[in-house]
């Protein structure tokens, strides 16, 4: 099987060589365990091995997104002229409008890499569950045509014991890593695991990670301390 790179140093390596192209992969935690930068990463890596990406944000505004990834080398502004990024903030109000940017984004610039950050934001604007659910099921069928290798992120909400803000996400993803950032004794660690990865013998166990200030990196030898814990 053909695999994508995520561009995260020490990630590949324990799914067996990157993400099955052309897949659907959730990354879920609670805020600050560096999701966002996670897909920045991801796409970033395209960028500079001829993949072009699109990241469609429902929160955080775009200039906001382009300063804080120049923190780590990551020179958004400058891909997006030369026509191999497009990054848009949008309010899904309607999720058949959303569907209607991302594949007109995609396929204006040839994208190969797609992130929307963060499919939680849903919520804020779809406050029937059910309706929550069926725009969510509607999106990700949608991108499976597209045939890009996509993240979604999910923000859950401390001590929340499901995958995902609502309860579905998990279930129309190819893959899932979760992350975790907790309190260990004096301090707090941060750890992830490959929940499921389809088409996959990823690992089983709970690896820590860092952010540095090249972007996330994961000790794949390692286990994390909060191993107990979870």
């Amino acid at each position: 099987m053909e695999r994508v790179s995520s561009g995260i140093p020490g990630l590949d390596e324990l799914i067996e060589g990157g993400f099955p192209k052309g897949s659907v992969i959730l990354l879920s935690g609670t805020c600050g365990t560096g999701k966002t930068l996670s897909s920045l990463q991801f796409l970033w890596y395209g960028v500079q091995h001829g993949e072009n990406g699109v990241y469609i944000t429902f929160e955080e505004p775009v200039e906001q997104v382009k300063s804080n990834a120049k923190q780590f080398g990551w020179d958004f502004e400058t891909a997006e002229k030369q026509g191999k990024i497009i990054m848009l903030r949008y309010d899904p109000f309607h999720v058949e409008e959303v569907i209607d940017i991302i594949v007109s984004s995609v396929r204006k610039i040839n994208a190969k890499r797609l992130v929307i950050d963060s499919i939680s934001a849903l919520g804020m604007y779809i406050r029937d569950p059910t309706e929550v659910r069926r725009s969510i099921y509607l999106l990700v069928s949608n991108i499976y045509k597209l045939g890009c290798t996509t993240i979604l992120t999910s923000e859950i909400l401390p001590n929340q014991s499901e995958l995902s803000r609502f309860g579905v996400e998990e279930f129309l993803a190819d893959g899932v890593i979760v992350y975790y950032y907790m309190r260990v004794n004096t301090y707090f660690a941060r750890a992830l695991t490959i929940w499921k990865m389809r088409y996959t013998n990823h690992s089983q166990r709970i690896h820590p990670y860092k952010i540095t200030e090249k972007g996330i990196v994961v000790f794949p030898h390692e286990e994390s301390a909060l191993s107990h814990r979870i």
